[in-house]
């Protein structure tokens, strides 16, 4: 019988422990350099980032409950490598979402409320990725896996551009990767490590060597399917089978997660080819609201996880740094004061009217689309009283 290769994982890159101590794994020194410039203040700010996202995120779950979303995508738990990664972002750069990553959406620029008009189904996109202001933040996904081949598309056409930029054209097999200047961060999760869309993403990324960054948020549950169903080995190990560089980090601690995402998104940009993160994490709560957890995992798990909050030990370590008690009420309050004014604006935001399913469909005029057009004002018309059997 043929025995199959050991392989010994190294130790996941960690730089604060589960109580917030600085406490880095010997993986964690190659990174260590990246952190060199940050300070107090570029951690309180990530605090705020990850208690308003939280703060924000619990109200949505309470309206979807109240029947005022159709559905909503918690986050709690997965705040640590969201912060962290968002932040190793340059404002050049490019995001491909799949559909719980709103705090990559705040610091990019998308603002909380149009987040929520998805999951209440006022927008048929959400916001405009060509606004400057949005942090050319892309939209969320719902089909899994598909934002990963966008992601490389894109990426690929940065990589053209900056070709065409040089004055080449070659595409050879082999070649080295070229300098971009920008990159580009696609999320997705373990359950999408399964699709095949996403693997196909990393064959042509590999291929054509894309400054791309992949991230896989490993939140231990695929709706109801552990990640031990869908592989025996780290998933980090996938992206190393198609070539790519690949690292297993703590998803819980925002240091890993800015220290290894700002390396790699750097290689990307400077022709060094594309990255995988598998950054393992936890999904405190539901899949979605329409999801029941108690019904396949155990509550031992779930408490082992809920001690390892990325939020209190990002706090842990700003007290002991010298942060006080007003520093953290403010931001509690803060944040708790902005998911009111986000409920507040999403109870009263206009319907969108019928005629903009069609806007976006096709850049010019289109007669199919105006038949279907005309199709919906008689059928409206109908129903208005009087209007002929």
């Amino acid at each position: 019988m043929t025995e199959f290769m050991q392989i010994v994982d190294p130790e996941p890159i960690r730089f604060l422990d589960d109580e917030g101590n600085l406490a880095p794994s010997a993986t964690a020194s190659e990174y260590a350099a990246e952190l060199e410039h940050l300070g107090e203040a570029e951690l309180r700010e990530w605090y705020r980032d990850m208690v308003a996202t939280r703060a924000f995120d619990t109200e949505c779950t309470h309206l979807q409950r109240q029947g005022q979303l159709a559905l909503w995508v918690p986050s709690v738990g997965q705040e640590g490598c969201q912060v962290g990664l968002a932040h190793a972002l340059e404002p050049q750069d490019h995001v491909f979402p799949a559909y719980r990553e709103h705090l990559v959406a705040r610091v990019r620029g998308v603002s909380f409320i149009d987040v929520a008009k998805q999951f209440r189904g006022l927008t048929h996109g959400g916001w405009d990725v060509t606004d400057p202001a949005n942090g050319n933040f892309h939209l969320y996904t719902l089909v899994l896996g598909a934002q990963t081949q966008h992601a490389t598309g894109h990426a690929l056409g940065q990589l053209l551009d900056a070709k065409r930029r040089a004055g080449t054209t070659t595409m050879d097999a082999g070649e080295p990767g070229t300098e971009t200047g920008e990159a580009t961060m696609v999320f997705y999760g373990d359950g999408t490590s399964s699709q095949g869309d996403a693997n196909e993403a990393m064959v042509f990324a590999a291929s054509y060597q894309t400054p791309e960054v992949f991230v896989v948020q490993n939140n231990r549950w695929a709706i109801s399917v552990p990640v031990e169903r869908q592989s025996r080995t780290p998933l980090y190990r996938r992206g190393l089978g198609f070539g790519l560089r690949s690292v297993q980090i703590d998803g819980n601690d925002p240091l890993a997660a800015y220290a290894v995402g700002r390396r790699f998104l750097r290689e990307a940009r400077t022709g060094g080819g594309p990255g995988y993160i598998e950054a393992l994490t936890y999904r405190i709560g539901a899949h979605t609201t329409a999801d029941d957890p108690t019904r396949y995992r155990e509550d031992d798990e779930l408490a082992a996880w809920q001690r390892r909050d990325p939020i209190a030990r990002l706090e842990g370590y700003l007290r002991s740094l010298g942060t006080t008690d007003d520093f953290f009420e403010e931001v509690r309050a803060t944040a708790d004061v902005e998911a009111k004014q986000v409920r507040d604006q999403i109870l009263t935001a206009p319907k969108p009217t019928a005629d903009s399913m069609f806007a976006h469909v096709y850049a010019e005029p289109h007669p199919r689309i105006e038949e279907q057009s005309a199709w919906l004002e008689r059928y409206e018309s109908s129903f208005e009283e009087g209007a002929a059997e």
